[in-house]
Formats: structure tokens, C-alpha cells, sequence
């Protein structure tokens, strides 16, 4: 039988927050076919890694205008409008957050996110307000699913693994995470997690 958790650890990006490099871009390249080329190729998930694996902002963009000249002016968009890449909450597993924190469970997030991308985005958001402690990849050099990401978060939370609750979108950070003793879901919707959640024993 598994414990009841004591902690809740949420991923950020498509669990906390709807995100997607194409919502900013799609504003700023009309024709379908260009957008998809452009982000199969330019500013593509893969590259945009680098970031949430720690490489400054300067030096990632820096090269990639030297590779891409042309497209100079969408990739600088990319370092200078990348909040508009979230293009709303996750208004379900908010609400899950909201009864966790009330019933007062300690609550983490371990994030793949690019140290000063996360800087521009915290402030503007509240939610965050309601977590112990946010692991950053950018900020540690470290990214999911490298297992020394975890065992980061496992110090600063101060949580046996076992007794750790984590929800996340990519099935590699999972397994990740899993591999280490947690207690891990593959996010697919704030209905089920919430279900998930509750068979755990948790209030929500």
C-alpha cells in the first residue's frame, strides 16, 4: 500500500501554466507554413532546452542570429516577449493548489525553465506565492530528467522521496522521478490528477 503523500510537487510548464513557443510567434509570422518552419528550425523546443539547462540568454540568442541572420528580429522576440509563450493558467490544477495549500499541504514545483526567463515570469504570477520552494533547472545547470535534479529538490525540500507527490507532462521526467522512490503522475488533465490525488489520500 502507498503511503499518503506529505508533499506535493508540481511541474510548471502545460501542468501549472498552458505554454507553447507557437503562442507568441503565431502573432508575429501570418503565413502557417513560414510559422512551422520557423519553429521546426529556429526557435525550435530542442534549442529553447539549452535555456532551462542553464545557458544565459545572451549567449543562446547570440548564436542563433549568427546561424539564422535573417531571422535576427523573431529570435530577439523570442528573449524579449517569451511570457507570451504562457498563453493562460491551468485553471483545474490551480483550483487543486488552491485546496492543497488550504488543507495545509506543503506544496514545491521542480521546473524545466531558463533562470532568467523564470525571473520575468514569478512576479507576474500569484499562484507561486503558495509554494515552500521552486526548483529552477536553469538556476541549478541541471535539467529534468537528470536524476541530479531531483536529488537537488530532495535536499531543498527536505521530503523523503517516498513520501513526495509529483506531477509532471513528459513521461521521461516521470520515470525520472519514479526511478528515485516518488510517488509520479503523468499530467493529462486537472480531472485526473485530482482523482489521482484523492486516491492518495489527499484533500481535494
Amino acid at each position: 500500500m502507498t503511503e499518503t503523500p506529505r508533499a506535493v510537487v508540481f511541474d510548471i510548464g502545460r501542468v501549472l501554466f498552458d505554454w507553447n513557443l507557437r503562442y507568441l510567434f503565431e502573432k508575429l509570422i501570418a503565413e502557417r507554413d513560414r510559422l512551422d518552419w520557423f519553429l521546426a528550425h529556429v526557435v525550435t523546443e530542442e534549442w529553447h532546452f539549452q535555456s532551462d539547462a542553464g545557458r544565459p540568454l545572451a549567449e543562446l540568442v547570440g548564436e542563433r542570429i549568427a546561424e539564422f541572420p535573417d531571422q535576427a528580429p523573431l529570435i530577439e522576440a523570442y528573449r524579449d516577449r517569451f511570457n507570451e509563450t504562457v498563453d493562460r493558467p491551468i485553471e483545474g490544477t490551480h483550483a487543486l493548489v488552491r485546496r492543497l495549500n488550504a488543507a495545509g499541504v506543503p506544496l514545491y514545483a521542480l521546473t524545466n525553465f531558463g533562470a532568467e526567463f523564470f525571473a520575468g515570469f514569478r512576479p507576474a504570477e500569484p499562484i507561486f506565492e503558495l509554494f515552500a520552494d521552486i526548483v529552477v533547472s536553469g538556476e541549478e545547470g541541471v535539467a529534468k530528467p537528470d536524476p541530479r535534479i531531483y536529488a537537488i529538490a530532495e535536499r531543498r525540500f527536505g521530503v523523503a522521496p517516498e513520501a513526495l507527490f509529483f506531477a509532471d507532462d513528459n513521461p521521461a521526467n516521470v520515470a525520472a522521478a519514479a526511478a528515485r522512490g516518488w510517488q509520479a503522475h503523468l499530467f493529462t488533465s486537472p480531472e485526473a490528477l485530482g482523482a489521482e490525488l484523492a486516491a492518495r489520500g489527499l484533500p481535494v
